[in-house]
């Protein structure tokens, strides 16, 4: 199998020296993993899974260290510095991430997050980022259901909601008012549809929709209180973000569950808590 640079490969050891060992990367030929990354008792023979990029020398090499992101993906950076070349995102490497001047959709300033795809460059085999990521996106026909699982990357922040990436193929909108809790840009969360309009938009929500939202929550309020003693300190009248911290739900699908539990007699309400009826 071909090793991938930008990409995390499962390599073997075939060289030991003092200051690292050297990794069979096929094609690319064999690639150092400095010392300070070789786990104990690592031997040639062995396999383990590296990231491989170029360091600050531009030479091929190997580091245990996981990045925040890869070649092919997208994700949501923050610039830790400018300069004559571009911007640089942290992206948990020694080696910041360049995204260069040609490849910034607005100007990048230090201290910024924007959202990135990263991509090899096939002339130098440098990883490097775009933050014109609208042409990649919506490249065909969502084809979702209503209440379809996602998983979404925060965008920016418009006058009616977040601009979102859904699933590294589409751009959708998560209104501020199907927003529960805080989001920032750049976060990775589990969304669901809402809806596809006509022109292919996609409406988001954080919250299953419907009949579904409530039914699992129920399963979940029952098995939280049975983990803890019977009880649990919420009530129908605890505070909005109280209850989005224990559940992940706004405090209308929280009532409208604790209303379903206590109607099928499986709960006891009390001024401060909400109890298991035995």
């Amino acid at each position: 199998m071909p090793t991938n640079i930008g990409r995390m490969n499962r390599l073997r050891v075939v060289k030991e020296k003092d200051f690292g060992v050297y990794l069979d990367a096929d094609q690319l030929g064999e690639i150092l993993l400095p010392k300070r990354y070789v786990p104990n008792g690592l031997r040639i023979g062995d396999e383990l899974e590296v990231f491989v990029y170029l360091d600050s020398e531009d030479e091929l090499i190997a580091t245990t260290l996981v990045p925040k992101v890869q070649v092919g993906e997208f994700a949501g950076l923050r610039a830790v510095s400018v300069n004559q070349v571009g911007a640089f995102f942290d992206w948990g490497l020694p080696k910041d991430l360049l995204v260069p001047f040609g490849q910034q959709k607005t100007r990048v300033e230090e201290g910024q997050a924007h959202l990135l795809f990263v991509y090899l460059d096939q002339t130098t085999n440098r990883i490097v980022a775009t933050t014109k990521v609208d042409r990649l996106l919506n490249r065909d026909e969502p084809s979702y259901r209503t209440g379809e699982q996602v998983d979404i990357i925060i965008g920016d922040r418009t006058d009616i909601g977040y601009k979102c990436i859904v699933d590294s193929r589409y751009w959708g909108v998560l209104f501020f008012q199907d927003v529960v809790g805080r989001v920032y840009k750049g976060d990775h969360l589990k969304a669901f549809i809402k809806r596809v309009r006509e022109d292919g938009k996609i409406d988001l929500s954080l919250q299953q929709t419907g009949y579904k939202k409530v039914t699992g929550l129920l399963e979940e309020i029952i098995e939280h209180m049975e983990l803890n003693g019977g009880e649990m300190p919420l009530t129908d009248k605890s505070a909005p973000d109280t209850i989005f911290k224990t559940f992940k739900v706004s405090k209308a699908t929280f009532k409208k569950a604790l209303g379903a539990l206590y109607k099928d007699q499986k709960v006891i309400l009390s001024k401060d808590k909400t109890m298991l009826k035995k």
